[in-house]
């Protein structure tokens, strides 16, 4: 969460894989308990774009506020 914007894209980049096409009509909704700078979402979600997803949604319970 104290990584600035650029080395969390760098830190996840490469993190997840699709394991497949994803199944059904392809819509996918990510669910994130806590969104810092959404480096983490972004890379899920082009990993899923990259795998076929048509559209990808992403719900966050909370977001992390720098003080």
């Amino acid at each position: 969460a104290r990584l600035p914007l650029d080395e969390r894209r760098r830190n996840v980049r490469g993190a997840f894989a699709a394991a497949g096409p994803p199944p059904g009509d392809g819509r996918i909704l990510l669910v994130d308990d806590v969104m810092t700078t959404g480096a983490t979402l972004a890379e899920c979600a082009r990993v899923l774009r990259r795998a076929g997803a048509g559209e990808v949604y992403a719900y966050a319970a909370a977001r992390a506020v720098r003080g």
